[in-house]
């Protein structure tokens, strides 16, 4: 769909940008952008717009003439994939989108989730981490999942419902096998921080590397566990900055 630019004449040239999601409550985004608009001297503002259903994107980008890009984060980041005129190859490839830039009212979706994940993943990666298991197969998830095959990393996706293996198929040997060990879901985030995925920790030991997407709270309860046993840990903020930067690289290009 096209969407056309509603609006009034503006003196200067002061660019908004948004985040798309529900709930919002504690997102990374709005903070962090404002602060780089704030400190680099950027005229821009940066909103956070909790959607309930993904048929207000539309009503949205016509309510906010100046919307020049757009972060979506749980549960949109596959349900806006039809909603936009063009996707970039690597959002196609993934099946989500979490970063969308708009101009001259056309909408091209991108993700760069799986930059972030794959650049703040590299450089703690041994020559023994060669198999992963990815908890969850959300959104969040195919990005990981694309990374991985971009790193030559074989992979086993763990769901209730739609991946490879089931939780309550994670043996001593699958545990043995698959040194890597990435939460996607939301299980252990603020503020429900008791909860995390159901593994058997047990099995874990100092040669296995557990990420976390989640970065609130800084150590969720899925990572103490993992560090107990010897484990490497590793939570998701930085992956955060590296795509929010990648973000504004795309709106900015």
């Amino acid at each position: 769909m096209r969407h056309p630019k509603i609006g009034c004449l503006f003196f200067f040239d002061m660019k908004e940008f948004g985040l798309i999601g529900y709930p919002l409550t504690h997102s990374f985004s709005p903070a962090y952008f404002q602060h780089k608009f704030d400190v680099e001297g950027i005229a821009a503002i940066y909103k956070a717009f909790a959607i309930k259903q993904i048929d207000e994107y539309r009503e949205l980008l016509l309510s906010h003439p100046d919307l020049s890009g757009l972060n979506v984060t749980i549960p949109y980041k596959q349900a806006v994939m039809p909603l936009l005129d063009e996707l970039d190859n690597a959002a196609a490839a993934i099946g989500a989108v979490n970063c969308i830039s708009i101009n001259e009212g056309s909408a091209k979706g991108y993700n760069t989730d799986y930059i972030g994940f794959k650049q703040s993943l590299t450089p703690l990666l041994q020559p023994h981490h060669t198999h992963a298991l990815v908890l969850g197969s959300g959104g969040a998830s195919k990005a990981v999942v694309y990374a991985l095959q971009q790193l030559g990393i074989e992979y086993k996706i763990v769901s209730r419902a739609n991946g490879d293996i089931s939780y309550s198929d994670l043996s001593r040997d699958i545990i043995s096998n698959h040194h890597l060990i990435i939460n996607t879901t939301p299980l252990g985030m603020h503020p429900d921080i008791e909860q995390h995925p159901l593994i058997p920790y047990e099995h874990l030991t100092p040669q296995h590397l557990l990420y976390d997407l989640i970065y609130n709270p800084e150590e969720t309860l899925f990572l103490r566990k993992a560090k107990e046993r010897g484990a490497q840990i590793k939570n998701g903020y930085e992956m955060l900055v590296l795509q929010a930067e990648e973000s504004w690289k795309i709106w900015n290009s």
